[in-house]
């Protein structure tokens, strides 16, 4: 299972440019938005959700801000009804557990079952999420992070949420 300390040598031996912001450990936005650290707006905020049928699941990284609508990423994404995947899936698919969803946990999903969906809002810039650790997060190009994601295997979709 990849930790905190394998996202962090997998993105040294890529050669991706990344910082590191260390923090208490937080399991909410309202968490991370207290601990002041510089960057914030670009922080995610990941969600698990799944299809009704537990045949699709998706890691959806949205701004922080924003408020999940479900129907709406549904037709965006065009899913069966969405919601918000077990624990148990998490856990056994993601290796994560509830208040620490990242896309990095992506690098445990060895039979690629999860698709990462990030909001086109970070695709020119920058996004930070946890390295599977969340008293860190790090903050890396967009477009680094779906390449690496996407180069292991994980299904990407970048996807206009302003829709």
């Amino acid at each position: 299972m990849a930790g905190r300390d394998d996202v962090i040598a997998l993105l040294d031996s890529r050669g991706i440019e990344y910082t590191v912001a260390h923090h208490e450990a937080v399991f909410t936005i309202s968490e991370m938005e207290r601990t002041g650290i510089e960057d914030a707006d670009r922080v995610a905020k990941n969600l698990f959700l799944r299809d009704e049928k537990k045949r699709a699941y998706f890691l959806v990284s949205i701004r922080h801000d924003r408020t999940a609508d479900l129907k709406a990423l549904r037709r965006i994404l065009v899913s069966k009804p969405l919601s918000f995947a077990s624990e148990d899936d998490l856990h056994s698919m993601l290796a994560l557990s509830k208040g620490e969803v990242t896309p990095f946990g992506l690098l445990n999903d060895a039979e690629h079952r999860v698709t990462f969906v990030m909001d086109s809002y970070f695709s020119d810039g920058i996004i930070g999420v946890h390295p599977n650790d969340n008293r860190e997060t790090v903050f890396l190009k967009a477009e680094d992070l779906t390449g690496l994601l996407s180069g292991r295997g994980t299904k990407v979709s970048v996807v206009d949420l302003d829709q």
